[in-house]
């Protein structure tokens, strides 16, 4: 079990909320990312567990964090969680690969156990199992780091991989720009070697655009991603029946990248934070299904601020 930081300092170090027992009211769970990848992730909750109420702390004023400094990336996926402890979260996802690597444990380290942190890592073990050659698609710095070769140590003993930079397409992501998303997509499908029978998307943004990525690597190729195993772990940490989170048994999600019938009167979405201040989520998801109902959901409660509890 890990100490609860001091709290003698508030304003650095926010206490964690404590209480005996389950509130009686819905579980609410925060997501931290610098931008939009978060939106798939909290998609895939929201689909395995419509009443949890959703936190999204994203962080437009510093990204994208992948070029930062393993020092600067911790500061600023702490500086997220902290905004967000203020709504007082049952847990805490941390939606980004890199903020995963450099700031899961100091999150931990600060919130747990009084609050659940859950991180991501990219879907290598299941990708590997299927059957090689496998793909890793990733931003530059994760492409390039200690940590994603460790993973296929580990994971991918035997297999044949290949990391591919997708250069620009978490950014082009993050704009909505459709053209440039599919530019992005074709130079490093351009990049992919061929006869590969896995691919692995290594960033969060990457889901939104799961099925342009499928287009473009053509349908031999069987893509993995992690929101889904993310959904069951969250719930696990919460004291949730994990089952009905799908099984996303080779391909992304379609909750992240395809039209459903969820109605955006669920209204999962309880408060935006842009960098610490109360907001509401970019224009630019629009352009993503799982995106527009988000933005559908927070439409319906333009008028509604967020019930702190007491």
């Amino acid at each position: 079990m890990r100490e609860s930081p001091s709290a003698t300092d508030p304003a650095t170090h926010p206490t964690a909320p404590t209480g005996p027992g389950p509130r009686p009211d819905a579980k609410r769970v925060a997501f931290v990312d610098s931008g939009l990848g978060l939106v798939g992730y909290a998609a895939a909750l929201h689909e395995a567990a419509p009443g949890i109420r959703l936190v999204l702390s994203l962080d437009p004023d510093h990204m994208p964090w992948g070029p930062r400094s393993p020092q600067a990336v911790r500061e600023r996926v702490l500086a997220g969680a902290r905004a967000a402890l203020e709504l007082r979260p049952d847990a805490v996802v941390i939606a980004c690969n890199t903020a995963s690597v450099h700031g899961l444990d100091a999150v931990r380290d600060e919130l747990e156990p009084d609050v659940p942190v859950v991180g991501t890592v990219p879907a290598i073990r299941p990708a590997a199992a299927a059957g090689g050659p496998v793909a890793v698609w990733a931003t530059a710095a994760t492409t390039a780091s200690d940590y994603l070769q460790g993973l296929l140590e580990a994971f991918a003993t035997g297999t044949l991989t290949h990391r591919v930079a997708a250069l620009g397409l978490a950014e082009a992501v993050e704009s909505g720009d459709l053209d440039r998303v599919d530019a992005c997509i074709a130079a490093a499908a351009a990049a992919t070697p061929g006869g590969i029978r896995a691919l692995v998307l290594g960033c969060t943004h990457y889901g939104l655009v799961e099925s342009r990525i499928a287009a473009a690597v053509g349908p031999g190729v069987t893509i993995f991603d992690s929101p889904h195993a993310v959904a069951r772990q969250t719930l696990r940490r919460l004291g949730l029946d994990p089952s009905a989170a799908p099984v996303a048994s080779g391909s992304a999600p379609d909750s992240t990248d395809s039209t459903d019938s969820t109605d955006s009167t669920d209204n999962p979405v309880e408060a935006v934070l842009l960098s610490g201040r109360p907001g509401r989520l970019p224009a630019a998801l629009a352009a993503y299904p799982a995106g527009a109902r988000l933005l559908g959901a927070q439409a319906s409660r333009t008028r509604r601020a967020p019930t702190l509890r007491p």
